[in-house]
């Protein structure tokens, strides 16, 4: 893994902690994340199971986060690796979601600034947004406007319309390959679905890493304190809550 030293190293702390959280200390029901490569903390794979009594019901659907190096000021991209119909994904994956775009004040846009990322919002929020998207989608401002026009006719007719259905459970039926393939057992209940596996460490790695992150850290205060005693000086160095936004562009 890159030297947690220099300007990367307080977004490597930040993610190495939200990697923990979701793998580890509290996982999230519906989700399996894994780093694409160990060695590099800044591509997240997530995988993603379709809600119960859903259209997604049953589906195995990947996709890759990116992380910029001044993260939390700035948000990561979001992109689906497996074919996804849907009025806010682009037919490149790209998610077209509020929380994702940058904290700027843009009139154009439609979107209010508390809309946007901040860094006070985490993986979390994103994933929870994201899964909330896949069921009620904006159709005011699509990614996909056949998808949209497709998914309204849908909706609108309560069902009997059922192209749009009809795409989403071919897709769902496609994931089934590659969940058979990586060795994934697809929850089909709501039962199977709440349950929140815990990775365990030595597959996480999180543990490894931090440790490697704070050792680096105790080094150098080390030898701060040794500087300070020197000098005769002394001193001391002494979450649920969710944003759930998800509104679109």
């Amino acid at each position: 893994m890159a030297s947690p030293r220099g300007p990367g190293s307080s977004s490597q702390k930040a993610l190495l902690r939200e990697l923990k959280g979701v793998q580890q200390d509290e996982p999230m029901e519906g989700f399996a994340i894994t780093l694409v490569d160990e060695a590099d903390l800044y591509v997240w794979e997530v995988a993603i199971f379709g809600p119960p009594n859903t259209l997604y019901e049953g589906g195995y659907f990947k996709a890759q986060m990116k992380f910029p190096k001044d993260y939390p000021y700035s948000p990561p991209t979001f992109r689906f690796l497996t074919k996804m119909w849907h009025p806010n994904i682009y037919e490149n994956g790209d998610v077209c979601i509020s929380i994702l775009h940058p904290p700027v004040d843009d009139p154009q846009s439609g979107e209010l600034a508390s809309e946007r990322w901040n860094p006070t919002q985490s993986v979390r929020t994103i994933l929870l947004s994201v899964i909330s998207l896949l069921n009620e989608p904006n159709t005011y401002s699509p990614a996909n406007v056949d998808a949209s026009v497709m998914y309204r006719k849908w909706r609108d007719s309560k069902g009997r319309d059922k192209e749009y259905a009809d795409i989403i459970k071919k897709q769902v039926l496609a994931t089934k390959a590659e969940a058979e393939k990586d060795g994934v057992k697809v929850p089909t209940t709501l039962a199977e679905y709440c349950v929140k596996t815990k990775l365990p460490a030595k597959e996480s790695g999180c543990d490894m890493l931090l440790d490697e992150l704070y050792d680096d850290d105790d080094d150098d205060e080390d030898d701060l304190d040794d500087d300070e005693d020197d000098e005769g000086l002394a001193g001391e160095y002494c979450d649920d809550g969710e944003d759930d936004s998800g509104n679109e562009s």
